[in-house]
């Protein structure tokens, strides 16, 4: 199984997900969020298959840092402005896409 992980490097979660799934004998390839993903093409398929109130993260600092204003803003430009609003990881396996390290996402590709 190939996967692509989108995260962060210091990320906890991020790095506990890409432990296990290399344990399983999945093909991980990781990918940061803010310095190599391409936010303009990967967001807006993000957005489709997750929706806005799973992929952002409104329990980070960077959320909590924001206006009211921005916050109500759309959601795509906000996430693209702020790559660590993205709820992590993203794990894409082909077309299917798993959003943060869920009992869920574990149970599917674990």
């Amino acid at each position: 199984m190939s996967l692509t992980l989108y995260g962060l490097k210091n990320c906890d979660t991020c790095k506990k997900a890409l432990k296990a799934l290399e344990a399983s004998g999945a093909s991980v390839t990781f990918v940061d969020i803010r310095a190599e993903a391409d936010l303009a093409r990967k967001v807006p398929v993000w957005l489709a298959a997750a929706g806005a109130k799973v992929l952002l993260n409104t329990r980070s600092t960077t959320w909590r840092g924001l206006s009211e204003t921005e916050r109500a803003g759309d959601p795509e430009a906000l996430l693209m402005a702020h790559p660590t609003l993205i709820k992590r990881p993203v794990i894409e396996q082909g077309s299917k896409i798993y959003v943060g390290w869920t009992k869920d996402t574990q149970a599917a590709l674990l």
